[in-house]
């Protein structure tokens, strides 16, 4: 298990700062909420995750330890459920670059966006 050193939850800049040793990582509440690790999102199983949309501005609001091994993140939005582990939010750190493109990639295949108040139109 990764452990970070340092964790804080930067309510100005809306992000999650988290150090691993010489690592930090700075993740975005829309990151994170469109990431989060609860059934909500990934679903009870292979192929049930609910493709999240309309979180551009959703702020991160807390952060509840759990135990040792996690953390469980508080959105404004009232999504409470998910519970990062460290190993998850290090991997979130690492590979942040593929996994946002990723999620960009899955809105515009969906014909969905990150802004709550725009809709996509598609013209035949």
């Amino acid at each position: 298990m990764v452990m970070p050193s340092d964790v804080k939850l930067r309510r100005k800049s809306n992000l999650l700062e988290l150090r691993f040793d010489s690592e930090i990582f700075q993740l975005p509440a829309e990151f994170l909420r469109v990431h989060s690790p609860s059934a909500e999102v990934r679903g009870h199983g292979p192929g049930q995750a609910q493709l999240q949309y309309g979180k551009l501005n959703v702020q991160l609001t807390g952060a509840e330890p759990q135990g040792n091994y996690a953390i469980r993140l508080l959105f404004d939005d009232g999504h409470n459920s998910g519970i990062y582990t460290w190993d998850y939010l290090y991997d979130l750190g690492r590979r942040q670059e593929h996994y946002w493109q990723t999620y960009l990639d899955a809105l515009t295949k969906a014909g969905k966006t990150r802004d709550p108040h725009t809709s996509v139109v598609k013209i035949r």
